[in-house]
């Protein structure tokens, strides 16, 4: 059976909300095979549940850190469903496989009674059937083909019971109702993350802009500081450069004698 496609997932949006969509469908899959299931010989309508019951089941397992406690119950009561259907399915499978062995070794046997015969036997007595060789066998297989007839009855009566009981507790209207209530508080805790994270990643930026404008203001004052340092040297540069230009090298200071 093809899954049904679910429309209205958005990428960007809430897990919480994508998820339930993803459920909802998933859960109108399994419950549209409530009318045809109450027809035994429907086998394919049958198997088909079941499938739709393990898509189910594995989508609620995979998404209860995001619905937790409801749809962990849910899972397990999807997981009883698939279980027992699956049950029922293995008789469906296992009995035409049994019944076809023992039509071969039915007609195996036969021939090997025809080719005892003589070739121009016109009939068979009844004591030629010793040439039978698979008698025993067919006969466990036909009491083993009885034992999955009766099986598969049983397990079906069981199922209807059960899924019967699920419908009256209205099974599918509380899981709605439980994961919509779900859905609701996990948004709620995304966006309290989701603000928190946003105000942390705010505060962030803002001890890093002024850190940087820390790191930039030290940087112009120590430019600066250089700065006038470079000038203040140049200043006294100059001033000795012109005290050694007026000293007398024959008195020795920087006043020149008169004739």
């Amino acid at each position: 059976m093809k899954a049904r496609k679910v429309k209205g997932v958005e990428p960007e949006g809430w897990l919480a909300e994508n998820a339930r969509r993803i459920v909802l469908v998933r859960l109108d899959e399994l419950t549209s095979f409530s009318e045809a299931i109450h027809d035994p010989n429907r086998v394919r309508r049958l198997h088909d549940m079941r499938i739709a019951a393990k898509r189910l089941r594995y989508v609620l397992e995979l998404h209860e850190p995001v619905f937790g406690p409801a749809s962990r119950a849910a899972a397990k009561i999807v997981r009883d469903v698939q279980e027992l259907l699956g049950e029922i399915h293995d008789c469906d499978e296992m009995l035409p496989m049994v019944e076809r062995h023992a039509r071969d070794l039915r007609r195996e046997d036969a021939e090997l009674v025809r080719a005892a015969a003589p070739d121009d036997a016109t009939d068979l007595e009844p004591a030629a059937v010793g040439a039978a060789i698979h008698s025993e066998r067919y006969r466990g297989l036909e009491s083993l083909a009885t034992f999955l007839r009766a099986r598969r009855v049983l397990l079906y009566e069981r199922f209807i019971r059960e899924w019967d009981v699920l419908e009256e507790r209205d099974f599918a209207g509380k899981l709605e109702w439980d994961l919509e209530r779900a859905s609701e508080r996990a948004v709620a805790r995304a966006v309290t993350q989701a603000e928190r994270e946003a105000a942390e990643r705010e505060a962030a930026r803002l001890a890093a802009a002024q850190q940087r404008a820390a790191e930039e203001e030290a940087t112009r004052l120590a430019e600066e500081l250089d700065r006038r340092a470079t000038e203040e040297s140049e200043r006294l540069a100059k001033g000795l450069a012109g005290e050694g230009a007026n000293i007398d090298p024959a008195s020795g200071n920087g006043e020149g004698t008169s004739s």
